[in-house]
């Protein structure tokens, strides 16, 4: 009986590896591209940004409740020197996405979160940190947009870096309300910083009124000269009155 015991808890044994197996062959192919973890609750936005071997900043957002309120929170790992911060604040709307840069030059890392509002125009904003040696934060204020700047705003901006500046585009749009159009014309501002403050420049050349056919948009309408058709009437009326002593001179002979 033991024997037999054993005899059947082998066969068995064979046929689960034997369908293992067979179940292998069938599902074989290329590997499966693994998904992102998904965040827990409360966190809903994550981002790891590597400044340079060792220094690592984690980016969340989290909050319960109102998806267009909530807070965030920089981690900032110094594993070399293993030194771990945390610097949070409020947050007002979306995080959309986070750059990093070094747009003064000065070997200390700024962190750019953009937030997104969900408002009329939904505009975007940006908070900025710069982090020194000592791995403190440092609150950059971000400008606003002037009276010009503003001009044909409907939100929906593009950010990136480019040459270690934070680049900002977004359309012009003529008109109000419901009842804006686009232009076809882009704004284009670059932004730097200098003694912990930003400088804006921008470099586009732009118009928010559209231009008409055959000609540019920033073209300014041509003005009439009235001086050379006083000139012409000058010199008509001076050819008729020495027409008309001709005249006379021939008659009198």
């Amino acid at each position: 009986m033991v024997r037999r015991f054993y005899y059947i808890a082998f066969l068995m044994a064979a046929v689960t590896i034997a369908g293992c197996g067979g179940n292998q062959s069938k599902t074989a192919g290329p590997p499966a591209t693994p998904k992102a973890p998904e965040l827990m609750k409360p966190f809903r936005y994550h981002k790891m940004i590597e400044v340079s071997p060792g220094q690592t900043y984690d980016v969340f957002s989290w909050g319960r409740g109102s998806q267009e309120a909530g807070a965030f929170m920089i981690l900032h790992s110094d594993s070399s020197a293993i030194k771990y911060t945390t610097t949070t604040g409020d947050l007002d709307g979306q995080i959309t996405d986070v750059y990093n840069s070094d747009m003064d030059v000065d070997g200390n890392p700024e962190i750019l979160i953009a937030v997104k509002s969900k408002d009329t125009i939904n505009r975007t904003g940006i908070y900025a940190y710069e982090f020194n040696n000592e791995s403190k934060a440092n609150k950059l204020d971000f400008p606003k947009l002037n009276s010009s700047q503003r001009k044909g705003y409907r939100g929906d901006d593009n950010f990136y870096i480019r040459d270690g500046k934070l680049i900002r585009e977004f359309l012009i749009y003529k008109g109000s309300g419901k009842d804006a159009t686009s232009t076809g014309a882009k704004r284009q501002l670059e932004y730097g910083l200098s003694r912990n403050e930003f400088t804006v420049k921008q470099l586009s050349k732009d118009s928010v009124d559209v231009a008409p056919k055959g000609t540019t948009a920033n073209a300014a309408p041509k003005k009439q000269d009235d001086k050379p058709a006083t000139k012409k009437s000058e010199k008509k009326s001076s050819s008729k009155s020495s027409k008309k002593k001709k005249h006379k001179r021939h008659h009198s002979d």
